[in-house]
This record gives C-alpha cells, structure tokens and sequence, in this order.
C-alpha cells in the first residue's frame, strides 16, 4: 500500500510565504507524477500546480509566479513553494501522486489546512 503524508500547513499573514511538503512511502514501483490540489469551503476542489516525472511543470493560472512545486525523486517527496499568499490562497491543499508501472493508480493525501488572514 502506498501512503502520501503532507505537512507544513498553517496560518500567515497575506503577503508571506509556506512550504508545504508530501512524502509518499510504501509499496512505490515508480512515481509518474505528483501534484497539489486545494478545497476551499464550499468550492470544488481544483487543480493547483503538478510535476511529471520528467520534470515538467504545470500551475492554475491563480498561482502562476506565486507558487513553485518541486520533487526530490530520491526523498518521493513533493514540494509546493507558496509566496506573496492571498487570502484566498486559504484551503485545504490535497497532495495527489499517480503511482505504479505499467498500470497506475492515484494516490491521496489527507490534507493540509492553509490560512491566510488579511
């Protein structure tokens, strides 16, 4: 079984900076890809930034030059810089890895919760 753990939630201020990290452990053959979603209350959970095993980034267009994801594929873990926060940069940040070779299943994290207050 594979789990992915987050941390680094938490409270700031708007205009500063957290670094969320995701290290996934277990039963892992090869890690395709890895990303970072959010929830907010009462929104649909939506798409954040993700990273493919080669390397190639993707961001929602809300965080694009705010937030940076990185992977240390030694560690299986998943990094998500977040700078110049915004209060509606709060939610719950979900990590997300899809997993395994030459069939894949997703994988999820528990959550993070990120609040930035005004």
């Amino acid at each position: 079984q594979v789990q992915l753990v987050e941390s680094g939630g938490g409270l700031v201020q708007a205009g500063g900076s957290l670094r969320l990290s995701c290290a996934a452990s277990g039963r892992i053959i090869s890690i395709n890809a890895m990303g970072w979603y959010r929830q907010a209350p009462g929104k649909q959970r939506e798409l954040v930034a993700t990273i493919i095993s080669g390397g190639s980034t993707n961001y929602a267009d809300s965080v694009k030059g705010r937030f940076t994801i990185s992977r240390d594929n030694a560690k299986n873990t998943v990094y998500l810089q977040m700078n110049s926060l915004k209060p509606e940069d709060t939610a719950v940040y979900y990590c997300a890895a899809d997993i395994g070779w030459p069939t894949s299943k997703d994988y999820w994290g528990q959550g993070t919760q990120v609040t930035v207050s005004s």
